[in-house]
């Protein structure tokens, strides 16, 4: 196989991120009914500070607690406090995506070493990796709160290559789901890249992914025919 090294994406590439599922759960134990018009409104400010947090704008301690101001001034609760619950529900409900387990299994047994560039937070890696089984199967585990930088920033992928051994780069597959981040970070790096595309849609001409793909079960027999 070319690839020696797969590095993945974590949310929506490896796990399922229901972020909504993940609120309902966590108000559901301050006796907030979090419904879709609760939802949409902490998403107007949640999906701006992604946003920003990607373009280096701010910091992983700001967006954990810009996110959930709001919540903080109804509840009398701390912004930081909420957000540590919040990930604590998202690690109880998380699930891998479908073709997951049976892939780290084939490239495991194939040698094929994986890691892991998330812009997820620290706190949430370590717990799903555990309760999934995965734990023994991933390293490096690098995310953007521990480097300081995001995806698609060049220096969260230095920072995982350093901790791989500096692999040459072009036996190094970037595998993702969210193209202005990891496919073009991995481009940017310079090593080969694979969208997960779950919806079929148009890559723009500026982030031409390698290869790209619909499922992880269509990756796995991609990575065979290698």
């Amino acid at each position: 196989m070319k690839y020696k090294w797969i590095l993945f994406d974590a949310d929506e590439t490896l796990f399922h991120f229901d972020n909504f599922a993940g609120l309902k759960h966590m108000f559901a134990q301050h006796g907030v009914a979090f419904e879709k018009t609760e939802y949409d409104e902490y998403q107007v400010v949640n999906k701006q500070l992604w946003l920003d947090y990607q373009n280096n704008q701010i910091n992983a301690e700001q967006l954990q607690t810009r996110r959930f101001k709001l919540w903080s001034d109804r509840l009398a609760i701390s912004p930081k406090e909420l957000n540590k619950q919040f990930l604590d529900a998202m690690a109880e409900i998380c699930k891998t995506l479908p073709g997951a387990v049976e892939l780290v299994s084939y490239l495991h047994a194939n040698s094929i070493k994986m890691g892991i560039i998330t812009n997820g937070f620290v706190q949430l890696q370590a717990v799903r990796l555990e309760r999934t089984g995965f734990l023994p199967y991933f390293a490096p585990v690098v995310t953007s709160e521990s480097v300081g930088v995001a995806k698609p920033h060049p220096k969260i992928f230095e920072h995982a290559f350093e901790q791989m051994g500096s692999p040459n780069k072009e036996h190094v597959l970037m595998v993702g789901d969210t193209l202005e981040s990891d496919i073009l970070g991995g481009n940017n790096f310079g090593i080969d890249t694979c969208w997960l595309n779950h919806h079929n849609k148009e890559h723009p001409k500026e982030i031409t992914p390698t290869h790209q793909i619909r499922s992880l079960v269509e990756l796995q027999s991609w990575l065979n025919s290698k």
